[in-house]
This record gives C-alpha cells, structure tokens and sequence, in this order.
C-alpha cells in the first residue's frame, strides 16, 4: 500500500488482508476495483467497481463517481481511502491517475508520471491508457453528450455485442418525433427532403476531424490528438450521426447497409459498424452518415419576447 497523497492510497488485494495496517494508516474507506468485492472488512465503509483489466472494460463511465467517492470521503478531513484492484498496477492506478488528473488540473501524461514516480510498477493496459486521454479530451468530466463520448459508446458497444443483437436503448437518439422531443425548439432538426419526415437533430451529429489528401486515407481510426483537433466539417457532404431509434429495426444483427427514410423509404445514406470513409478522407467508426443532400436542415425559431416554455 503506497501513499499517493495526504490520505489517499494505493494498493492491492493482499492489503485487504492486513485489517490492521490499514486501520494504523488511518483508512477508514475502500474503493475497490476488481472482479470480486473484498469481505469482512469490517467497519470500513466501501464501493466495489466491476472490472477486468482487459481491452473490453468501459472504466472511463465509472470515473467521475469514482472520484466523487473519493473526494466525499477526503472532504472531512478525518478520513482516508485506499483504492485497489487486484494487483494494484493497472485498474486502481488508472483511478487514481484520473483523480490527479482533475483535482490537481493535470494533463494525463503528468498524471500518469507523478503516480509512477511514487511507485514505479504501476502499468497500466493500453485502453485505460486511452481512456484517460479521452476523459482529458472532455476537460476530466464524462460528457454523455460529447461527440468524443458518443463515438467511445460505439466503439464499445461493437466490442460488448459483437453479433448486435439487443442492443442498449441508450445507444440510439430518441426520435425527433416523439412526444418528448417535440418541445427542443433550440436545436437545429433534420428532415427528409423528400417527405418531410422529422429525422434527427443537431445534438446527435458526430463531428470528426477534417482531413484531406492521399495522406489522411491511410489512418483508419481517429486517435484522440485527432479528436481535439476537430474542426470545422463544412468541406464534408455528409453527416455523421449517432443512431437514431427508428433506425434500430435496420441495424440489429447487419453490419452495413442503407439508411432509409421511415416514412418514404428513399435512401438517405448507408451505416457500417467497421466504418466508412468521409468526403473529407477521414475514416469514421462506426459510421451512420446521412448525405447531406437529401435532408433539409430547419433552424429554430426564434420569436421576440416569447419566454421559453410558453405557447
């Protein structure tokens, strides 16, 4: 168990062995992030994380109420917390790499150096690695409605239902036209030019970064640098969109085809969960990409004196 700050430690498995170890160096809590919760630990107060130290594990959705645990307990100034895994190198380091990250406003690389300058073997797996650039990239804050979280779901949802096949609600946008929606007047909405069917608005367009040239066709998959370098999409005839639930019944269990109007039918652009080429040459995965030019884009209507809410 290493001291990483004034009452916050690091550790593993085998330290919840040693009640009286961690009694003497005053922990009184334990975030635990592993595959098993520890038992008869007695009267210290605990939160168990499910997660392997693999590839598949979305620990970055876990981080901000990891460190909120943490930071609740530290508040009190009477209290410390150990955080562990099982081998106190990958899981729990990347924890505690977040929590330096947003509580000492560090950038991942500082981070991730500071904690293995106090102990050394810390190594964490390369998706973790990642992640935590990606929650650097949100300003250490999970944005559920960022197109860098949106496009991270995706990806993860690909990996946990590779035959996709009941798939999360969550993953689709709720329809422009339900009832629920009706009433998000701010938001830019997207209809078919055709028949005029509502089809997705402004918040589920998953902007990438612009790319041009024979160069930029050799990278398949956008890195996070790419990501912060977003820029304006203008230059592309298409966009990329989150999917939307009334596309659900097309994509369960197909890994590419046309996207169709549900109302008419007419082809507004294709899906493929391997992704697809933009027209700007950047690779886009998974790739749900709406041709421009066959929907109309309706601005919000913005009338005078008229408080939101009110009809």
């Amino acid at each position: 168990m290493i001291c990483v700050l004034p009452q916050l430690f690091l550790g593993n498995a085998s330290d919840m062995a040693e009640l009286g170890c961690l009694q003497e160096a005053g922990v009184t809590h334990v975030l635990t992030v592993d595959t098993e919760e520890p038992q008869n630990l007695g009267t210290l107060k605990t939160k168990f994380v499910h997660a392997l130290d693999d590839a598949s594990t979305d620990l970055l959705s876990c981080l901000d109420e990891c460190i909120a645990f943490v930071n609740e307990v530290l508040a009190t100034g009477k209290a410390a917390v150990l955080i562990h895994c099982h081998a106190g190198v990958s899981r729990s380091a990347a924890v505690v790499t977040a929590y330096l990250m947003k509580t000492l406003q560090l950038t991942f690389p500082d981070a991730y150096a500071k904690l293995q300058a106090t102990k050394p073997d810390v190594s964490m797996n390369e998706a973790f690695v990642s992640q935590l650039q990606l929650y650097e990239a949100m300003g250490c804050n999970v944005d559920v409605t960022s197109s860098l979280y949106k496009h991270y779901r995706l990806q993860k949802v690909m990996e946990k239902y590779p035959e996709l096949q009941n798939l999360p609600r969550e993953v689709f946008a709720v329809d422009p036209t339900s009832t629920c929606q009706t009433s998000q007047s701010q938001e830019v909405l997207y209809r078919c030019r055709k028949c005029r069917r509502a089809l997705f608005r402004s918040s589920s367009i998953l902007n990438h970064a612009y790319a041009s040239g024979p160069v930029a066709f050799a990278h398949k998959r956008l890195s996070t640098q790419m990501m912060l370098q977003m820029e304006s999409v203008a230059k592309c005839t298409s966009y990329f969109i989150e999917p939307v639930r009334w596309m659900e019944p097309a994509l369960l269990g197909v890994l590419d085809g046309q996207i169709q109007c549900p109302k008419c039918r007419w082809k507004l652009g294709s899906f493929n969960w391997y992704g697809e080429q933009c027209s700007c040459a950047r690779w886009v995965t998974p790739a749900f990409q709406i041709h421009k030019n066959r929907v109309d884009e309706i601005l919000p209507v913005q009338i005078p004196g008229l408080q939101k809410g009110k009809t």
